[in-house]
């Protein structure tokens, strides 16, 4: 290899090197994995004296460089670093490790290091107080606890310090950023329910949802919303009767079959039920239409927040756009962002995975399976496995498929094929009646499968500065009760209406909140858990219609 002089040979032999660093380590946090790679750098340089000093100046391009930066840059996004602050990182980070290994490159002198020492411990409080104060402090430490708070220090300045710009006279300046009082990261039904009670009390709030729009994806389902909760909620919001309004017919209808297609108990919907039945796209719907153009902005993915000072919140989102926030609200379901802020417990396995099917005009195209499930809701059940149904207000049907099975049994089914995953699921239900079975031979389109997914019953938290979570955030519990989608409503009224109650007073607003929010969820917890117990019972339907029979009375 050819070099023109002794930088390019520096630089050439310190590429060479760095290939001994190695990529970004498998297991850990990503500031964990990031101070691994810069200490392997630093090792490296001082395993070689020379080298290290001439690091400072010598300008590597080769291969090995540029995976180093690729690596140093993808933890850092990885974290939720902005681009920017990432790209100039890389350079601190790698200034400091450098720098590092030159100062301590080579022989030390004993004598040196210990008048030094004597110095720092023998200077008078007369003329350097701070330092006579605690010499011992300026001295502690091994050189790999110093260099690893060293790194963790200039790591969390990079997340925490935005890029300047240049400012309109020339001088650098830092851009600020957007700011809102209130930012709720998800536009589901509890996020907008909370948006819609503070703007009804004066008080804005910007959403953020990383759907592209509001018809991005099928909001489809039937939800029944009780007196108790979801419609409390709805009148706070102002929008009891307007809901009224939307509510389907003879959606209250209720069906209880055994596997055999023997009806157990039957009840149609006399109007006098507390839990009324509204496709969840109109009720989100409703509740978007109430809101000003331009709360909601689409399209937009949080990908990282992290606390600042009093409370508030700098959030990223995925096209490395940042605002900050006083009071950062998580209503963005199962797998939440924000629940990290307040929370180290993740959502596990309940034991029960769906699959769901429609039946399209069923009254004219699948008249026996309209029949079967009836004017509302239909449990069709046995041990381990049964179908839930229920008619939609256009007139289709849509099935949820329910088998007790191991967290891979999905896995283990080709879904692009349908007639092949049909065959597949219906297996589950062999001997079952013919026509529960047509509810899956008779589907229209692809079938969806779904694992049902829960946070711990109880699940909570201390309070954090400035942040709480609502919905599925806060409690994802199983559907067994029905109760997901009415107590995120009645969490986003609750806290609406907190937060109006307790002006300039965020975190009396929050713990208010959050004393009502945790025993309520556990108890809808406990419900939901023992619901799917008994829906899925040895004796199915037994329990079921024990239940019910004893709410009729």
């Amino acid at each position: 290899m050819y070099v023109r002089n002794t930088d390019e040979l520096h630089a050439a032999v310190l590429d060479e090197l760095l290939g001994t660093v190695g990529p970004a380590p498998a297991e850990g946090g990503w500031r964990e994995r990031l101070e691994r790679v810069l200490t392997r750098y630093t090792a490296m340089l001082l395993e070689h004296p020379s080298l290290a000093r001439s690091a400072l100046t010598a300008r590597p391009s080769g291969p090995h460089y540029l995976r180093l930066i690729e690596t140093l840059l993808g933890l850092l996004r990885e974290g939720g670093v902005p681009g920017d602050q990432a790209a100039w990182g890389v350079d601190l980070l790698l200034q400091h490790a450098t720098a590092t290994a030159a100062e301590h490159a080579g022989e030390e002198s004993p004598a040196a290091w210990e008048a030094t020492a004597r110095a720092l411990r023998e200077a008078p409080a007369t003329t350097h107080p701070h330092i006579a104060a605690d010499p011992e402090a300026l001295l502690s430490g091994t050189p790999e606890a110093r260099l690893s708070w060293a790194f963790q220090t200039l790591i969390t300045g990079i997340e925490r310090t935005a890029v300047p710009t240049e400012g309109p006279g020339g001088p650098m300046t830092t851009a600020p950023l957007p700011h809102h009082p209130v930012a709720v990261v998800g536009a589901g039904l509890g996020g907008l329910a909370l948006a819609r009670v503070l703007h009804v009390r004066g008080i804005e709030a910007a959403l953020f949802d990383l759907d592209a729009s509001p018809d991005a994806r099928a909001q489809g389902g039937m939800l029944d919303i009780h007196d108790d909760s979801g419609q409390e909620a709805l009148r706070a919001a102002g929008l009891h009767e307007e809901f009224l309004a939307r509510v389907h017919a003879g959606g209250q209808a209720l069906r209880v079959l055994g596997q055999d297609g023997v009806v157990r108990l039957a009840r149609p919907d006399d109007g006098t039920g507390g839990r009324p039945e509204i496709d969840r796209g109109d009720l989100r719907e409703l509740l978007l239409g109430s809101l000003p153009a331009g709360t909601v902005r689409w399209g937009a993915k949080v990908v990282g927040a992290r606390p600042l000072d009093g409370g508030r919140h700098r959030v990223t989102l995925a096209d490395g756009s940042e605002f900050t926030t006083d009071v950062l609200v998580g209503a963005d379901g199962a797998w939440s962002r924000v629940r990290s802020l307040v929370s180290t417990t993740t959502p596990a396995y309940t034991g029960v995975s769906f699959v769901e099917a429609d039946l399209r005009e069923a009254d004219r195209r699948h008249p026996v399976s309209a029949e079967v499930v009836g004017d509302g809701m239909l449990f069709a059940l046995g041990p381990g496995r049964g179908f839930l149904a229920h008619r939609e207000p256009d007139g289709s049907l849509h099935v949820y498929t329910a088998v007790v099975a191991p967290e891979d049994w999905l896995d283990g089914i080709d879904f692009t094929d349908t007639e092949a995953a049909k065959a597949a699921v219906l297996k589950e239900f062999d001997g079952w009646d013919e026509r529960l079975r047509a509810l899956v031979a008779d589907a229209d389109g692809a079938l969806v499968p779904r694992r049902i997914h829960a946070l711990p019953v109880g699940h909570r938290w201390d309070r954090v500065p400035g942040v709480t979570l609502l919905g599925d955030a806060a409690h994802l519990m199983s559907p067994f009760a029905g109760e997901g989608a009415n107590l995120a409503l009645l969490d986003g009224a609750e806290l609406g209406l907190a937060l109006a109650a307790h002006p300039g007073d965020t975190e009396a607003a929050l713990a208010a909140y959050e004393a009502r929010m945790f025993p309520r969820a556990e108890a809808s917890a406990v419900e939901s858990a023992r619901g799917q117990e008994l829906l899925f019972a040895a004796d199915a339907p037994h329990g079921l219609v024990e239940m019910f029979t004893r709410q009729g009375d």
